[in-house]
């Protein structure tokens, strides 16, 4: 049990209509201006009958990726050009009722749901940390579980646990459920998870390129995805946790993995959409996408690009992130965009959408969803 206790302490230290949309393209591209500038685009809903319902158009064209803002993080510098041609996006987070329609037609099991791969689990532990028993790989997830009191946020360990049976149909453990919430954005499914649901559906992962030009919605180098004020005459815009409330990440009663918990998902489309009517872009729960993630890779987008704006960039081959302790820094990681419901002003200040995160794409989280693209010929 102790080698149990401590190979997990080691894991957690380790989430006609063609025209319209170019005419969309058109009226809704947007480059320079101050920052926050609306660039008023054009809203055009897809439709069954190419397969995009429940997508909006995302015309394309050249913007400002990344921030110098004060509230950058290093890997989100410097703010530099970039291309993307014209996609279509979910409107929302794929959510729990479509999720399950995919599991009901296609039979799949999540990676939450399956014995843990030890050689995907290896790669993300220091250099010689033994194969635990059998009795410790068993199905399950991280959750989020909170704390009693106040407490340093250096150590994210002490609000996370793995829990076995955490998976999508029961987020935060065993005695947990998502009836009610079959409008919520799915959780507790890995980057696997998600690129089988994109196969089924026809789509894909957007890149880091494109989820970052949709979410700005028209706005050039905006803090937020709805301008540069966090709450605009005093309107909650996202699903983040509100410091003024209770101070993160103290839950009272303390979440329980076994019964539930207090913090969660909203509803999708809580919130207003924003300029290219996308909803939930940033809060409410973390988005995969395709990419690998480099904790440097902007800087060095930025600098072999020169003069050159990079045009349609699908990311690094490769992944480094050294600012994960107890974690080898070339560790597979993939890019998850957005924030989620667990972001504030004193940790994290991921509901912008130039933030970035590196996250073990094996390992589903109780704050990790996705949404899908599709390009206009096709997935």
């Amino acid at each position: 049990m102790a080698l149990a206790n401590a190979w997990r302490k080691r894991w957690l230290a380790l989430g006609g209509t063609a025209l319209l949309a170019l005419a969309a393209g058109a009226a809704g591209w947007y480059v320079g201006g101050r920052p926050g500038t609306p660039a008023k685009p054009v809203v055009v809903l897809g439709d069954a009958a190419r397969g995009t319902q429940g997508m909006v158009w995302v015309p394309g064209g050249v913007f400002r990726m990344g921030s110098d803002h004060k509230l950058a993080q290093p890997n989100e510098r410097p703010a530099h050009a970039v291309r993307v041609k014209g996609f279509w996006m979910d409107q929302t987070h794929v959510t729990n009722d479509q999720f399950a329609e995919f599991v009901r037609q296609s039979g799949y099991v999540t990676t939450a749901e399956r014995k843990p791969d030890w050689e995907t689990v290896r790669v993300q532990l220091p250099p010689g940390v033994p194969r635990p028993p059998d009795d410790v790989l068993v199905p399950g997830a991280m959750v989020f579980v909170g704390t009693r009191r106040p407490v340093r946020l250096d150590d994210y360990a002490q609000w996370w646990r793995y829990v076995p049976g955490a998976d999508w149909r029961h987020p935060q453990g065993p005695g947990s459920s998502i009836e009610g919430k079959g409008d919520h954005p799915v959780v507790q499914v890995s980057h696997e998870d998600a690129l089988a649901y994109a196969r089924w559906a026809g789509k894909r992962l957007p890149t880091e390129a494109e989820w970052e030009f949709a979410a700005r919605g028209g706005l050039e180098q905006a803090t937020y995805v709805w301008g540069n004020e966090l709450m605009p005459e005093g309107q909650r815009l996202a699903n983040y946790w509100d410091t003024r409330d209770t101070p993160f990440p103290v839950v009272k009663p303390v979440i329980d993995p076994k019964a539930g918990g207090a913090a969660g998902t909203m509803p999708a489309k809580t919130f207003p959409a924003n300029g290219y009517g996308l909803y939930d872009m940033t809060g409410n729960a973390w988005q995969w996408v395709a990419d690998w993630y480099r904790a440097d890779f902007f800087a060095l987008q930025a600098r072999t690009a020169g003069k050159t704006v990079p045009d349609n960039p699908t990311g690094p081959v490769d992944s480094f992130d050294p600012d994960d302790p107890g974690v080898p820094m070339n560790a597979p990681r993939k890019v998850i965009r957005g924030g989620s419901f667990l972001c504030n002003q004193d940790y994290c200040l991921s509901y912008r959408p130039s933030a970035r995160r590196g996250s073990d794409p094996h390992s589903p989280m109780s704050h990790v969803g996705f949404r899908l693209v599709k390009d206009v010929d096709g997935g």
